[in-house]
Parts: C-alpha cells; sequence; structure tokens
C-alpha cells in the first residue's frame, strides 16, 4: 500500500463522524470535500490540530473491530487488558498517521463513485477515487458498520488493499517476535516518538 495514501485516506476519517444519522455514501460526499479544505487551512499548529482530532475520533470507527482485525488470530490470545491496550495504541497510531498527512497532501480531490450492500443489512461499503496532480488515480473504499443506529468505519481498502490486513502482516511478525507486549511496546514507542516530534516542530 502506498504510505501517502494511507495517510491521506487517514486525514478524510475523523470527519466522517459529524453526520452520525446520515448514510455511509452521504457522509463521505457531504465531509470529503471539508475535510480536504480544512487540510489546506490548519497545517501549522500541530498541537492544536491533535487536541482537534482527538475531540473528533472517538465516535468515529469501531476501534475493537479495525483492531482485532489488525491484529489477526493473535487477537483471542491477548488478555482484556492487552486488548484494551492494543486498541488505544491502534488509535493513537491512526491520530497520528492523519497529523502527518496534513501538512502534505493539499491538493487532493476524493470523488465518491458510489455505496454497495455489505455482508448484512447494517454493513455498507463506499467507493472512492483519490486523485493528486501527478499521481496515477487510486480507488479507495471505505467500510462501514451500523453499530447502535450510527455508522461507524471498521476498515479502508486502498486499491484493493485492506488497511487492517496490510497492518496484520506487520503487526504479526512483530507479535512472532516480541509477544503481544512487544508489540504493544513497539507502538506506543513509536506514538511517544510522535508526540515529541510534534511538540518540537511548534517551537
Amino acid at each position: 500500500m502506498k504510505k501517502w495514501l494511507m495517510m491521506l485516506l487517514l486525514a478524510v476519517l475523523p470527519a466522517l463522524a459529524l453526520a452520525g444519522a446520515e448514510t455511509p455514501e452521504m457522509i463521505v460526499k457531504n465531509v470529503s470535500r471539508d475535510v480536504l479544505e480544512a487540510i489546506k487551512k490548519n497545517d501549522k499548529d500541530v498541537i492544536k490540530l491533535r487536541e482537534q482530532v482527538s475531540q473528533k475520533v472517538e465516535p468515529l470507527a469501531d476501534y475493537t473491530r479495525m483492531t482485532a482485525l489488525a491484529v489477526g488470530r493473535y487477537w483471542k490470545s491477548a488478555t482484556p487488558e492487552q486488548q484494551q491496550q492494543l486498541t488505544g495504541e491502534f488509535r493513537q497510531m491512526l491520530v497520528r498517521t492523519y497529523l502527518s498527512a496534513l501538512t502534505i497532501y493539499k491538493n487532493a480531490q476524493v470523488n465518491v463513485i458510489g455505496a454497495r450492500p455489505g455482508e448484512s443489512v447494517d454493513e455498507q461499503s463506499v467507493r472512492t477515487e483519490v486523485s493528486i496532480p501527478g499521481q496515477k488515480v487510486i480507488p479507495l473504499e471505505f467500510y462501514f458498520e451500523r453499530l447502535n443506529g450510527s455508522w461507524k468505519v471498521y476498515d479502508i481498502a486502498v486499491d484493493g488493499i485492506s488497511f487492517t490486513v496490510n497492518n496484520r502482516n506487520q503487526f504479526g511478525s512483530a507479535i512472532r517476535q516480541k509477544g503481544i507486549d512487544g508489540l504493544i511496546k513497539q507502538l506506543s514507542d513509536l506514538n511517544a516518538q510522535a508526540n515529541v516530534s510534534g511538540k518540537a516542530a511548534n517551537k
């Protein structure tokens, strides 16, 4: 998966929670333009952006399901405490990736192609295309599930490659080498380094 596009797609995610009563297609259509416009206008104060994103991301996605998909078969062997820690670090990783995208890809366009049903009435996916000047147009698909009346993202596919599956390969390798606690520490260290870098950039 192209790293630049993974960062960009996560730049779109935080605003998807703004319209929980709408259909997934309406949500993507209504917020993509606003989020990309926000990227153009707010790329200086990293700390402020992190605070704004943190306020929005909590209702955005089913982070437990996303983390479970990313961890794969090792998820069931993790203790409830480890699952909670993994979910927290995974959420921070998404925020960190989002913040990385804010200052890089300001000229992107997201065109919504349409929605299609999932495996049940409570699942849908929304197909889009992302274009950046000088780059090939890349298909991007958001996978939604309806929980307690609200639509939440649980996976994203970039050019047919699942974000959770892409991370699963890396996470599985880390777990095999260092165990589940090792993966938690690895994610925690990366998130901590990003926090330090963000503070340094604001000085």
